[in-house]
């Protein structure tokens, strides 16, 4: 099996050995011997045995025996390979946290479209959906009790096409929302891909779709939900009946999403008070006394919140370094490296280039460990998450081209050990790994630039 690892991450050791197996059953072994998530799969030409020490395990063995029988294994029917090498692949992931944020808030996103994404994930053994729900412009779960969070909060009468500071809007209506059975489908669907999906529930700021729907959460100033993009001085009114308003809010949240870590927000609070910090905390503290645990981006440090909040380090690094020491859990997600809606080229032809610049180059590069970050500080480092905004991804395809091939670079750093040679990477993924993008669907960047209908020619952007 020499140069296997085309789906990416590529595994830990292997062992290759002549011949192929044309074997149909795999023989399933438990060992505790193995790392959590970790596997062991030994294909001989009589047997294919996989061994794993949890479900999450087996689950990857398995995702890497479909990797094995070439493209075709990816299509949704089909004629897939029957023969595999023979060898043995001992491997297990670097970290623990290996997430992926989808913005459904400023672009709907349908439940059809969440659970591909969700497939797209797992098959490169991603384990956290961090699931952006709600925003200046639009909410997007359902929360019995308060109806017109979705009725009102829901839908925006037109959109800011691009990047601009002019009046120039789409007049083209946009909307949706999940209802709580969409919402327990998509945890179910995800689980049995172990994957855990986090709910986002941004506060105190980015929240005028909700203040619309109910306007003494702002203040008592009627607005609608908001139109534009970027930073919206419309803040929450950090009064204690707003606290009461959420703490329902969160509560039916939790009977949704089982999982531990519940997203808060917290991020670009223009003019925040110190009653907005004490907001924050008296959420912090609401999940706490429900047994979930609080992930803010990286602002909410200011406030000083509880150590049993995560915080998510978007801004740069230096706010993950400053976390851990202080004794919180980091998730790292800096804007300079790993945001996936910021623009891939500085072609012409790129469509609405937006952000810094970062090739899949740059994303192959990323470490998730800071230099500054003492060794007795990398054990608070849960991992790191890619980020796909939508402001600029008014559908399923823009956000693949966005995504695709760089999450696959990403995937790499978070599961892989070891030095990295972009070379080796770039074509292990030309090789082997775009043609299962293509049997999956995924209408990926190429390489060498977007197709033609890849562009948005006339579309403002805003490069940093």
């Amino acid at each position: 099996m020499t140069g296997f690892g085309g789906l990416l991450p590529r595994p830990v050791s292997v062992t290759p050995a002549p011949g192929v197996s044309t074997v149909d059953t795999v023989r399933h072994r438990d060992d505790a011997g193995l790392p959590a998530e970790g596997y062991r799969l030994e294909i001989t030409p009589e047997a294919i045995t996989l061994s794993a020490s949890d479900a999450a395990g087996r689950f990857y063995g398995m995702e890497t025996l479909r990797q094995l029988r070439g493209p075709s294994a990816f299509r949704a029917a089909g004629f897939a390979s029957a023969e595999v090498p023979c060898g043995v692949v001992a491997d297990h992931p670097r970290f623990s946290w290996r997430g992926c944020l989808l913005d459904v808030a400023r672009n709907f996103r349908t439940k059809a479209e969440v659970l591909r994404f969700v497939d797209l994930l797992a098959a490169h053994k991603l384990n956290v959906l961090h699931f952006h729900l709600t925003d200046d412009q639009g909410w997007r779960v359902e929360i019995p009790g308060f109806p017109r969070l979705t009725s009102v909060g829901a839908w925006r009468h037109e959109s800011m096409v691009g990047r601009h500071d002019g009046p120039e809007r789409d007049g083209r209506p946009h909307g949706g929302f999940y209802t709580v059975d969409d919402l327990r489908e998509i945890v179910a669907y995800a689980a049995e891909r172990h994957i855990t999906v986090v709910p986002e529930i941004d506060v105190p700021g980015h929240s005028q779709a909700a203040i619309a729907a109910y306007p003494e959460l702002g203040g008592g100033e009627p607005v609608e939900v908001w139109t534009s993009w970027g930073i919206n001085p419309r803040l929450l009114d950090p009064t204690e009946s707003t606290v009461d308003f959420y703490r329902r809010v969160f509560d039916a949240v939790l009977e949704i999403f089982p999982s531990e870590v519940i997203a808060i927000g917290g991020d670009e609070v223009p003019g925040a008070t110190e009653r907005h910090a004490w907001f924050v905390d008296r959420v912090i503290e609401h999940l706490e006394a429900r047994g979930r645990r609080a992930l803010g981006w990286d602002e909410i440090l200011d406030g000083k919140p509880a150590t049993s909040a995560i915080i998510g380090s978007w801004r740069g690094e230096e706010a993950g370094v400053l976390a851990a020491a202080q004794g919180h859990d980091v998730v790292m997600c800096p804007e300079q490296h790993v945001y996936l809606d910021h623009r891939q080229s500085d072609h012409p032809d790129e469509p609405i280039p937006v952000g810094y610049l970062r090739t899949l180059a740059d994303v192959y590069a990323y470490e998730p460990y800071p230099a500054e970050m003492p060794e007795s500080a990398r054990p608070r480092v849960l991992g790191a998450q890619a980020q796909v905004w939508t402001e600029h991804l008014d559908s399923v395809r823009r956000v693949d081209y966005a995504a695709f091939p760089r999450l696959c670079a990403f995937a790499e750093v978070v599961w892989s050990t070891g030095p990295r040679d972009f070379d080796e990477f770039s074509a292990r993924l030309t090789e082997s790994h775009l043609p299962r993008l293509d049997a999956l669907g995924v209408e990926y960047r190429p390489l060498a630039g977007p197709h033609p209908w890849q562009t948005r020619p006339g579309v403002p952007g805003r490069p940093r």
